[in-house]
C-alpha cells in the first residue's frame, strides 16, 4: 500500500476544524456567533482561534461596533487549501476502508 501523508493535526482536533469548517462555509463570524455556533467557552475558542491564527489559516480582526468591542474571524487562502487538503485525505482514507484496502 502507497504510505499517505500524514493528517494536518492543526486542523484535525475537534474545536479547530470545527472552526475551520464553520469559517469556510461563511465569509466572517464574531466570536460571539462562533462560540455559540461550536458550544465552547471563551477561553477555548481563544486558545484555538489563536492556534489557527499563528499558523495563517485564519485571520483575526478586532475592532468596536459602536463602543462595543467585535473580534470578528475569517478563513485564509492558506486556511481553505490546508481545510481542503484535510478533506481529500479524509475522503482517500473512508474510501480505501469502504474498498477493503
Amino acid at each position: 500500500m502507497e504510505r499517505t501523508v500524514d493528517l494536518d493535526r492543526l486542523i484535525h482536533e475537534r474545536l479547530r476544524l470545527g472552526i475551520v469548517s464553520a469559517l469556510a462555509v461563511n465569509d466572517r463570524l464574531g466570536f460571539t456567533d462562533l462560540k455559540s455556533l461550536l458550544n465552547t467557552t471563551d477561553g477555548n475558542l481563544s486558545v484555538h482561534a489563536r492556534k489557527l491564527e499563528d499558523a495563517g489559516y485564519v485571520a483575526c480582526h478586532k475592532g468596536f461596533d459602536g463602543r462595543i468591542p467585535r473580534t470578528e474571524f475569517r478563513i485564509t487562502p492558506k486556511g481553505r487549501k490546508a481545510l481542503e487538503a484535510y478533506l481529500n485525505h479524509m475522503e482517500a482514507l473512508i474510501a480505501a476502508t469502504r474498498s477493503g484496502e
